[in-house]
């Protein structure tokens, strides 16, 4: 009879600590392979512990744990089909990310991470030992199995080592996050490896958010020739069980169900939703409240928030001034509206005129300037922050990304809060997503299918209506012209000379860079938002506060 191996893809969601958790659902993962008869169970890379654990990992007393967790998950899933979990490994007084595979109760055979990324989120060179390259394993009488461990399967070495001592099939776990576009990435990736190698590889990813990262599952299963055989769904947990067969050729995966992948908006507002669903859940979080102005940027959230967690775990409040407009009023109540959350007037007349008030001995007959607007700012975030503590809810902010690189936001005032669901897109981007999101309605989101973001609000010019008439175009180039500089200077490194090739106006270039390496103490002290770019604020793009150097180019 013709040999065939079965194996079960558990594309899971585990949170960085819960070792017990983690491991309850590698044994729910077991259970389902061993009733579907699987010779064996793949779950990602790091899973047990979480990813990325960051320093955590350098705990003995953690690692410790989760090497005890590990004996005792090897020995509950004794009988059945074989279990591959990532996980650390501490060894010779060197710390390994490691893979290991658990068969008859014990650790059967153990894969070393050989190449430790060290770009962008990653920093593992800081926290792990490189590895000699692992030979292949097996389990019972079925195929050789070679495992690179994430990043080993970007570079031809560790692949090619494998297959050349004897491995039949590559499988892959990998803890790897979302940006836009990187799924064509990997794939380019990892179709280079199976034509170089030419044998099947299982490309096995986790889901979920750990702070600023979402891992986007989107798991698949290549044949000889990078012919796609099995394709899970970006951003759900799932099970695919992956039959082999030997045939003269080689092994062949039996194709199977091929999941269509959303656009790149689809996607980002997916990883949105998803970053603050898990942030909350993994923090323990039930509820939320934000400042709702009438802008796009808080409508956004808003919409964001109540596709996360429903409109019963979210309430906005509007704080208005002599300077909010009757339009930002009646927009801001037709959202929450739409939205069908709580909403919430509170007046910050009263608190701004006893600020003033308090002020006026030391101020004097100094003339009013953008020290009485950020007072505005803060006093809201001082009433939201009161809120949150009372009634133990978390507050989001609402600045996005053009707002955060420029600084044109409060620090203490309307970037107080814990989570921030737009930090990663750019303004113009957010009027395209309110556009998608009001077009677009699917079964992840607890938010109606609707128009949940008003017309009125994304076709009006943004304004922080902190004096008469403002708009922001009085202080920032407009909004096509910023974003076109800072992805750029931001997400390309460009020089201020490639930003003047590219046509626009070098005075208004030096502006923004100024003012993106004089806000540099803000992001520092910003909440954490979801990764959309692999150029995001924070692990992305790490820069100095006192930092005297311009481009002059």
């Amino acid at each position: 009879m013709t040999k065939t191996f079965r194996l079960t893809m558990a594309q899971f969601n585990p949170t960085v600590g819960d070792i017990t958790g983690n491991a309850a659902q590698a044994r729910d993962a077991w259970a389902q392979a061993k009733t579907a008869s699987a010779d064996m169970v793949a779950l990602p890379e790091m899973f047990l512990t979480g990813y990325q654990a960051q320093d955590l990992i350098r705990r003995p007393a953690f690692v410790a744990d989760a090497m005890r967790t590990l004996r005792l998950l090897a020995l509950d899933c004794a009988e059945g089909p074989a279990l591959a979990i990532g996980g650390p490994l501490s060894e010779k007084e060197q710390l390994y990310n490691a893979y290991f595979i658990l068969k008859s109760g014990k650790i059967h055979a153990t894969m070393r991470k050989h190449v430790l990324p060290n770009f962008n989120v990653f920093d593992e060179k800081r926290l792990f030992k490189s590895a000699d390259i692992s030979g292949p394993y097996t389990v019972g009488d079925g195929p050789r199995i070679g495992s690179p461990i994430c990043e080993d399967a970007w570079y031809p070495d560790v692949a090619e080592a494998m297959v050349e001592s004897g491995a039949d099939i590559l499988i892959v776990p990998n803890g790897s996050p979302y940006f836009r576009g990187k799924f064509p990435i990997r794939m380019n990736n990892m179709v280079a490896r199976v034509i170089e190698n030419d044998v099947p590889l299982v490309y096995l990813n986790m889901v979920g958010g750990q702070d600023d990262q979402v891992f986007d599952g989107g798991s698949f299963v290549l044949n000889r020739g990078a012919k796609l055989a099995v394709q899970m769904p970006v951003f759900e947990t799932g099970i695919a069980h992956v039959d082999f067969h030997q045939t003269d050729q080689g092994w062949v995966a039996q194709a199977g169900t091929k999941a269509t992948l959303p656009d790149d908006i689809a996607q980002d507002y997916r990883v949105m939703v998803e970053g603050l669903r898990d942030y909350m859940r993994k923090t323990g979080f039930k509820k939320v409240l934000l400042g709702m102005s009438g802008g796009i940027d808080s409508a956004m959230v808003a919409a964001i928030a109540v596709d996360a967690l429903g409109a019963d775990n979210v309430r906005c409040v509007m704080l208005p001034s002599e300077y909010t407009s009757q339009a930002s009023l009646d927009d801001a109540a037709a959202a929450v509206k739409a939205l069908g959350c709580a909403y919430d007037t509170i007046s910050i007349a009263g608190p701004r005129a006893a600020v003033t008030a308090a002020l006026a001995p030391v101020f004097g007959d100094l003339p009013p300037d953008l020290t009485e607007e950020n007072i505005q700012s803060r006093i809201r975030g001082l009433l939201l922050m009161a809120q949150s503590n009372k009634l133990g809810e978390m507050l989001l902010t609402t600045g996005n990304k053009s707002e955060v690189a420029v600084g044109y936001a409060t620090i203490y005032g309307d970037m107080a809060g814990g989570y921030n669901p737009i930090k990663d897109m750019y303004k113009t981007r957010v009027f395209t997503t309110a556009r998608w999101r009001n077009a677009n309605h699917h079964s992840w989101m607890h938010g109606p299918a609707a128009e949940v973001i008003p017309t009125a609000i994304i076709d009006k010019p943004p304004s922080a209506e902190l004096r008469p008439d403002q708009r922001d175009d009085d202080s920032l180039p407009p909004y096509d012209i910023l974003d076109g500089i800072l992805e750029m200077l931001v997400d390309r490194e460009a020089s201020v000379a490639d930003c003047v090739a590219a046509g626009h106006d070098r005075a208004t270039v030096k502006k923004v860079e100024h003012l993106i390496y004089i806000s540099e103490y803000k992001r520092f002290q910003s909440a954490p938002g979801p990764r959309l770019s692999n150029r995001a604020f924070w692990l992305d793009r790490r820069y100095p506060i006192v930092n005297r150097w311009r481009d002059d180019s």
